[in-house]
């Protein structure tokens, strides 16, 4: 018996550097293709990918993709699924700009006082995070299927934003201070992408580092074994849902700190975004197998190809055909490698 157990940890020792080495060529794969697609873009678009501007856009507007992909890789690794990102973004940007709007026809603050700046950050990372821990209570504690718990939160908070932005109307006149955190820069470096590392960092070394992150690989690669390693699965499930949901939370800031108006229609998509450059970036669609730094990479490609159709004016349905294309693609890469 103690022959076999030695043997047995052989095989794992000998195991943990060639997933290792595995994943090191998945990555530097992502990397490859994300260069060949920023040469393609150059060449295509007649050097105007490469643009300062062009640059800096695009940096701007994977941001809240990256941030929201961030929170979705927590969940896909747990086997879950988050597609209630998109109306819960949009319900925490149009109450905080309900709330701290100057305009006393849209303003839903008690009294039709504004409240503070911030005030209406940690209340908008607060509304998200609630919701995503709603996600993970149903998930966990009701057992109730991820699919269909997030869609229908997707469903509440769209219609609780319509609501709130007085059945739909633009909620302008929101304090200029609060643009500091999509519109301001650090030397040359804008906010947004500064907020956008730091979300990254985060997020790797919690899943890397901690008890916590092992627990998410661990309930997302075989549920059984992790409840008999002792696992709060329960725990774990919810815990993931409302990192989800603060990171909507910090996306919603963002989002709102570039325009100053809340919209209905601020965001677009972003749910299948999300989870488009999750599974682009390596992350099983299985759960329990993928990382951060493939993730990151996987915006980045997935804001390339966008980019790009935007600046060659290929028309918005050939857009979503080719994104739909892309996505199909990597499920199929995804479960080809799980294979």
């Amino acid at each position: 018996m103690l022959e076999s157990k030695q043997q047995g940890s052989s095989l794992a020792a000998k195991a943990k550097p060639s997933r290792r080495r595995r994943l090191d060529r998945e990555l530097l794969i992502l990397a490859i293709v994300l260069i060949v697609l920023i040469v393609v873009a150059s060449i295509v678009t007649g050097g105007l990918f490469l643009e300062a501007n062009n640059v800096r856009n695009l940096l701007l507007r994977t941001c809240i993709v990256g941030i929201v992909a961030v929170g979705q890789a927590f969940v896909m690794l747990s086997s879950g699924i988050d597609l209630s990102v998109g109306g819960n973004l949009i319900l925490a940007s149009c109450v905080g700009a309900a709330l701290m709007t100057t305009d006393p026809r849209l303003n839903i603050a008690p009294g039709g006082v504004p409240i503070s700046v911030g005030a209406g950050v940690i209340l908008m990372i607060l509304i998200a995070s609630v919701f995503g821990a709603a996600n993970g209570f149903s998930v966990s504690r009701l057992r109730m299927p991820p699919l269909i718990v997030t869609l229908a939160m997707w469903q509440i908070t769209y219609g609780a934003a319509y609501q709130a932005t007085n059945l739909g109307q633009l909620i302008a006149n929101v304090p200029e201070s609060f643009g500091l955190l999509g519109q301001g820069t650090v030397g040359v470096m804008p906010v947004p992408v500064i907020i956008f590392i730091a979300v990254v960092v985060v997020g790797y070394l919690i899943l890397t580092r901690t008890s916590f992150g092992l627990s998410i690989y661990s309930v997302g690669g075989s549920e059984s074994s992790a409840w008999l390693s002792g696992i709060n699965i329960k725990r774990v499930r919810t815990l993931v849902y409302v990192v989800s949901g603060i990171c909507v939370g910090i996306g919603s800031l963002i989002a709102l700190s570039r325009t100053l108006c809340g919209s209905i229609r601020m965001v677009v998509g972003l749910e299948m975004d999300s989870i488009a450059a999750v599974v682009i970036g390596g992350v099983s669609l299985f759960g329990g197998r993928g990382n951060l730094i493939g993730v990151v990479i996987g915006v980045l490609i997935l804001s390339v190809i966008n980019n790009t159709m935007t600046l060659t004016e290929v028309l918005p349905w050939h857009q979503d055909i080719i994104r739909g294309a892309v996505i199909l693609g990597a499920v199929v890469a995804n479960s080809i490698r799980t294979r």
